[in-house]
């Protein structure tokens, strides 16, 4: 996630809009966090509904008028608009807590072609080691709502586990009993299964050339 954005300048959409422009500030920002990337434009009108939704969405999990714990969870957004007026009015739509890069820092188009972006809006997960967890999440932040980031956070295997919606009495739970299902979705294979995977293809392919080299002296 970090290396991502180390040699870059993150904008914070506050009233100074001011800068993270060192490695120690960025890695503190980024560090063992799950990314939204959400790439939208103002000229687009799924993005202009969907935005004060999305904003809601990451409030909701990242305010302590919601919940116990700030998520470890953070919003970029990339603008794709034709100018940066459009930008700027399209970030007041947008949480004060959200980052975003400069209209003029042309690391905002490769990053849509880095992800292939083909469709507006779109939100990419991140995981924190920076690979995808999911595509574009949308649909999934419109039909869930918050409570959709602990499946993320379990299948990005956060090591905080300590997360808590304020209403949610069940939030003590190191694990739910639908994580297995959350890691089939996301595809997410614990490390030590493919070791020994690795490890009992490599022992067979031993055990064959054994057999291979040894001949009856009958």
């Amino acid at each position: 996630m970090v290396d991502l954005f180390l040699d870059r300048v993150l904008v914070k959409n506050n009233r100074d809009q001011s800068e993270l422009d060192t490695e120690h500030e960025i890695t503190v920002r980024l560090q063992n966090r799950i990314l939204m990337l959400f790439f939208a434009s103002a000229a687009c009108d799924r993005c202009q509904e969907f935005a004060p939704k999305l904003g809601d969405f990451f409030t909701r999990l990242t305010d302590e008028f919601y919940v116990d714990r700030s998520a470890q969870l953070v919003l970029l957004y990339i603008s794709l608009d034709k100018s940066e007026g459009y930008q700027n009015d399209f970030l007041k739509a947008l949480p004060k807590k959200c980052l975003f890069l400069a209209y003029e820092d042309p690391y905002r188009r490769q990053l849509q072609d880095m992800f292939v972006v083909k469709e507006l809006p779109t939100v990419v997960v991140l995981r924190p080691d920076c690979s995808v967890l999911i595509p574009n999440a949308v649909d999934e932040i419109l039909c869930l709502g918050p409570g959709c980031y602990r499946n993320w956070q379990e299948a990005a295997e956060l090591i905080d586990r300590n997360f808590m919606i304020t209403e949610d009495v069940q939030g003590k739970s190191m694990r739910s009993f639908t994580d297995p299902l959350r890691r089939l979705k996301y595809k997410v294979e614990d490390e030590k299964k493919r070791n020994k995977k690795r490890c009992s293809d490599a022992g067979g392919d031993d055990a064959e050339a054994d057999g291979k080299g040894v001949g009856s002296p009958w």
